[in-house]
């Protein structure tokens, strides 16, 4: 994996002169991508039986590491000894004690493992839940939210889930192809995503960011480089956010040349765009230039990372599915001014 990062960064180095990885949102905190950083209640109770597991493994530890320095210190040879030290066969006591602790502990933390399960493994979505459906791709995201406003009675957008503060999200997870992993630590625990099978999890963001994470189960050789990005924002900024993504995109006719070539290439075949193109294998790009990183957060959406995105995207994401259609310089700023006016 860390292989396949570095192979990513070197990629990005060639598309900006200073790209950042998984750039954070320029108007909202970056929550520490770690388990002891949480901010969702699924996450706070893996935290919770994370440091009594800790506790416990540190106290078994220290008792044993001091048993064993002691024994070392305390019969150790000296230079007066004289033949085989004096030959134990056994202490009923003893015995007796490293059977029943152990025990205790590994059934103490069989009943906290089953309460966190049954907590956060939920099979019905909690009160007031608000659903979306999360299909894993190779190496992509694709979230669809109901919407009765939008085409189709979706919004679909892709590589950046933005939810709203305090309300609790059911998630669906599905996959369009092999065995993916949504994690993102500070809101919620590691869920497969299995192909033709459905799972679900779910969370509370308690606070607004921009909740950072990763797939977390080995999909292909861009694996590294399908990240995750959830922002949470006041419930205002994302009714905004949701009526904006259910309206038809911008037609300008400034752009018109780089649309036709959009639709006269292969870049419709896959990609949707409302009312312009059907693609299904690829992220909705209806509103692309609405978000703020390109290649599933490996990248910031600048016109600079697009263009050169569009030209060659083995450079940043090495055997991804999206092909380099050998644009001249001409249509290169043709497609990608057509691109950034999809907001």
């Amino acid at each position: 994996m860390l292989i396949i990062g570095a192979v990513a960064l070197l990629g990005a180095t060639a598309l900006a002169s200073e790209p950042v990885i998984c750039a954070p949102g320029a108007d909202l905190p970056v929550v520490n991508p770690a388990i002891f950083d949480t901010a969702s209640p699924p996450a706070r109770q893996i935290e919770s039986m994370a440091w009594l597991v800790m506790s416990i493994c540190a106290g078994i530890f220290v008792v044993v590491e001091g048993l064993l320095i002691y024994s070392i210190v305390k019969f150790r040879r000296r230079a007066s000894d004289r033949g085989e030290p004096v030959q134990l066969y056994g202490s009923n006591p003893i015995e007796l004690a490293w059977t029943v602790v152990p025990l205790l502990i590994v059934f103490t933390l069989a009943l906290v493992t089953i309460r966190v399960i049954r907590d956060i493994e939920r099979t019905e979505p909690p009160e007031g839940a608000m659903p979306v459906v999360a299909i894993g791709h190779q190496w992509w995201w694709e979230y669809r939210y109901p919407d009765p406003d939008a085409a189709g009675g979706e919004v679909v957008t892709a590589n950046e889930l933005v939810v709203p503060v305090g309300r609790p999200i059911w998630l669906r997870l599905e996959s369009a192809d092999v065995i993916h992993s949504w994690w993102v630590p500070a809101l919620a625990g590691k869920t497969d995503l299995v192909p033709n099978h459905t799972n679900h999890t779910w969370f509370v963001a308690e606070r607004p960011g921009l909740f950072l994470g990763q797939c977390a189960e080995y999909c292909g050789n861009q694996h590294a480089g399908m990240l995750l990005r959830v922002s949470a924002v006041p419930r205002e900024q994302f009714d905004a956010w949701r009526a904006a993504q259910a309206a038809p995109p911008v037609n300008e006719p400034a752009v018109a040349r780089g649309r036709d070539i959009f639709l006269d290439l292969a870049c419709s075949t896959c990609h949707a765009v409302q009312g312009v193109s059907d693609g299904a294998f690829a992220p909705d790009l209806t509103h692309l230039a609405s978000r703020q990183t390109i290649a599933s957060g490996t990248a910031p959406l600048t016109r600079e990372n697009l263009r050169a995105w569009i030209a060659d995207p083995q450079v940043l994401k090495p055997q991804c599915n999206m092909p380099s259609l050998k644009l001249s310089e001409a249509e290169l700023d043709a497609v990608t001014d057509y691109l950034l006016t999809l907001k």
